[in-house]
């Protein structure tokens, strides 16, 4: 599987995402739209453009144009998928989320008049998962943002870095030391220079994007940022105060290293955090998963966590049990009280590995220091 949920090599196409970009190749002097993919662009006002372009073969996504161009466009041998009426979403994004655009009006509205929340509460009303409108929505959203995700990861900054996933419980609330032992694992993983991947909820997931946000500031700033999200410790009973609390972290330190997120509107009750600078959300959580533990080649640490976390895993050890010896990645679980005694999962996952060639790709570590000690940073 790929980020877009292609299961075969996809024919060479262009994807064409901004006015600019159109604008563009319309004056480099190109004649035909053969293979070209227009994703949610307001063409109004490139009436002459179009209808100068051989357009048979061309795929336009959620587009708008001028009066009685689309017909036109259509009798011309161009497919259009017009854009779906009484959704909260675009379907045919071509980029990835950012905390700004999903928490937009934070500022003076609460959370439940915000773009995440209000997506959550379309997704969950009575009979949507069976409406045929709904789920051709919410697929071809995850299709594309499994394709924004591809470009995102063949570019600048992540190109050539190899991303390390930090998995771990929704329940660490802040000013505890488990969320400080994870912010200190995503700072020490940014400052490595690795790409820091989480499932981009609440938690340890926020703390390890929070600490590879923050990755280049001084130790003091660091540890004043943890002090002061302390004053309010998580997300219920108010989501509101608790991302407010966050943003403004953000907004004292603009412009922090990015790193990746990629929650599910499925566990829409925990919301997205406000650390993670880009964030691939998921109507299908299955998808979700696949896809998180596929792009971390770097190897997953697993921080102290419940079923989420246990069933994470297990699917990862899954891939490493069945995989060719050279793709195997490493695991390493933190906490051995945790890990050998309240949860038990570090028996089982030896058992598995046993003869295995995951058996020395598994460890099991007490601290940070030592988790990434193992991965070689």
């Amino acid at each position: 599987m790929n980020p877009s949920g292609g299961l075969v090599p996809s024919p060479r196409t262009l994807e064409v995402e901004s006015l600019d970009a159109f604008d563009r190749l319309v004056a480099a002097g190109a004649v035909a739209m053969h293979g070209w993919h227009a994703q949610s662009l307001d063409l109004r006002g490139r009436k002459a453009a179009l209808e100068a372009l051989d357009v048979e073969g061309a795929i336009f996504l959620g587009c708008t144009f001028d009066q009685g161009v689309e017909d036109g466009l259509r009798r011309r041998g161009a497919l259009i998928f017009p854009r779906l009426q009484g959704v909260p979403f675009d379907p045919y994004r071509a980029r990835l989320y950012t905390p700004q655009e999903l928490y937009a009006g934070l500022e003076n509205s609460p959370y439940e008049e915000l773009p995440d929340a209000l997506v959550y509460q379309w997704s969950i009303r009575p009979g949507q998962r069976n409406r045929l409108d709904a789920t051709l929505a919410s697929a071809l959203h995850d299709h594309a943002i499994g394709d924004a995700l591809d470009e995102f990861t063949h570019s600048d900054p992540y190109a050539g870095r190899t991303t390390v996933g930090v998995m771990g419980g929704h329940a660490a609330l802040r000013g505890t030391p488990d969320f400080a032992q994870a912010a200190e694992l995503g700072r020490l993983l940014a400052q490595s220079g690795r790409i820091v991947a989480t499932g981009g909820g609440p938690g340890a997931m926020e703390a390890a994007n929070l600490g590879a946000y923050l990755s280049q500031v001084p130790h003091a700033e660091f540890t004043a940022a943890l002090a002061g999200l302390g004053a309010v410790p998580g997300f219920r009973p108010s989501v509101s105060a608790w991302a407010r609390e966050a943003a403004a972290v953000v907004e004292r330190h603009p412009g922090g290293t990015p790193s990746l997120g990629i929650p599910t509107w499925f566990y829409g009750h925990e919301p997205p955090n406000y650390f993670a600078t880009h964030i691939a959300k998921y109507f299908a959580n299955a998808i979700r998963e696949a896809i998180l533990l596929e792009l971390c080649d770097g190897g997953i640490i697993f921080l102290p966590g419940a079923a989420g976390t246990v069933q994470e895993i297990f699917q990862d050890a899954c891939e490493n049990y069945y995989s060719a010896r050279e793709a195997v990645t490493p695991m390493v679980l933190v906490g051995r009280q945790h890990w050998e005694h309240e949860y038990p999962a570090w028996p089982m996952l030896q058992r598995l590995a046993a003869g295995r060639a995951m058996e020395d790709r598994i460890f099991l570590v007490d601290s940070v220091d030592q988790a990434l000690a193992v991965l070689g940073g």
